[in-house]
């Protein structure tokens, strides 16, 4: 019983996403900008898109945050540009799971204003594969499963169309919607993805990054699209114990309401600039 107790890992993770069809209606939305501009700003949201993030964990829950990180000083124009990209991306604060009770609770900035997002943890239906690899020295296992994709999070923004729909071929867009391109006009945000995680029973929780559970083993790396998130070092029973409790502090709504929240704000940054109705929408 003492064991059990004592039981608490730490596992570091390095989370990638890539532009994608973002970094087209970037530069779609900079025409009037030099190439070089363009350039610098396109590595500037790259980078903001490059995180490191600490999951603590026992075993029946963890929490998972960014690493603060003392970087070279940065713009206020800089500043204002992360922490909408972390609004717009799925960034929070701290993420608590608990997967005995199977419920999770994240405390978000959104434009100024605090959430605290309560709900249910996501059953996904696993499908276990007998492909293997190494990760840092485990032995880890092949998972896939579909996931259905938060309205919130806009890590998977595409193109309309980019399935061939409507006679247009893929990567492009309708000759009639070219001169109403901007950056929230021609995207939508899918259904759903496809995950493919490695997870190790040599580390026996069902725990992993983000809100990711429900394997026999810690995830250690897991891939959702144009996001990857790849555990670097893992360390086990350290003698300096960390606390592992849900965030308190926001406003406490489920996860609908605040994907309605997020929703309602692109309306009106669209009404602000004249973008019309035509926002990131369903597939």
């Amino acid at each position: 019983m003492q064991a059990q107790k004592d039981f608490q890992g730490v596992a570091v993770y390095e989370s990638k996403t890539s532009l994608g069809d973002m970094g087209a209606n970037l530069r779609s939305a900079g025409k009037e900008m030099t190439p070089d501009m363009q350039k610098m700003i396109e590595e500037r949201v790259k980078k903001m898109l490059e995180k490191t993030y600490v999951l603590n964990f026992d075993k029946t829950a963890s929490i998972y945050k960014e690493e603060e990180k003392l970087d070279a000083p940065t713009t206020q124009g800089d500043g204002r540009m992360g922490r909408m990209m972390s609004s717009f991306t799925g960034g929070g604060g701290t993420t608590y799971k608990n997967v005995k009770e199977k419920t999770y609770t994240v405390d978000k900035d959104f434009m100024g204003k605090q959430f605290l997002v309560k709900d249910s943890l996501a059953v996904l239906n696993w499908k276990m594969e007998s492909e293997t690899r190494q990760i840092g020295g485990y032995t880890c296992y092949k998972a896939t499963a579909v996931k259905p994709v938060g309205l919130s999070d806009l890590r998977n923004l595409r193109r309309r169309n980019d399935d061939g729909k409507d006679g247009a071929k893929k990567g492009e867009v309708k000759k009639e919607d070219d001169k109403k391109t901007n950056f929230l006009k021609d995207l939508e945000v899918p259904k759903e993805v496809t995950v493919t995680a490695w997870y190790t029973p040599e580390i026996p929780v069902n725990q992993g990054p983000e809100n990711y559970w429900g394997l026999p083993g810690l995830i250690l790396e897991v891939n959702d699209g144009r996001t990857t998130i790849l555990c670097s070092k893992v360390i086990m029973n350290a003698k300096e114990k960390v606390e592992i409790k849900a965030p308190k502090n926001g406003k406490v709504v489920s996860q609908k309401e605040y994907d309605e929240t997020v929703v309602k704000k692109m309306e009106e940054m669209r009404s602000m600039r004249g973008m019309g109705n035509d926002g990131p929408r369903r597939q």
